[in-house]
């Protein structure tokens, strides 16, 4: 029994089966194998998330993807580098502009005290 529970159905592509952590019923994640098992069904549950998927798969635009910039390992380290600096560099002039002292040279009284 519970064999049965925790193994995929014999006809699946899947090598496991998830399950729902409420309960023992397996989920309603949608791929490919739910997809096409449950096309003929009149739940409205799978209909709503398909249309969902679909929807985000009309809004994705494969030509923007293929040239979006993606930094090397490299090239991500020194651009963090220098928004670091750069942070610095905001801070200690923050810093340095708040401050209120003025250094004066001392001069020499000529009077004992």
């Amino acid at each position: 029994m519970v064999d049965d529970l925790t193994s995929p159905p014999k006809n699946s592509k899947r090598t496991s089966q998830r399950y729902s952590s409420y309960s023992t019923s397996p989920s309603i994640a949608v791929s490919e194998v739910t997809v096409a098992s449950t096309t003929s069904s009149s739940d409205p549950r799978v209909a709503e998330i398909k249309e969902f998927t679909e929807g985000l798969d009309r809004l994705e635009q494969k030509r923007l993807q293929q040239q979006r910039f993606v930094p090397s390992k490299e090239k991500s380290e020194n651009l963090s580098k220098l928004a670091l600096g750069a942070k610095v560099e905001r801070a200690l002039r923050r810093r340095m502009t708040s401050q209120d002292a003025v250094f004066t040279a001392r001069t020499i009284s000529e009077k004992p005290k």
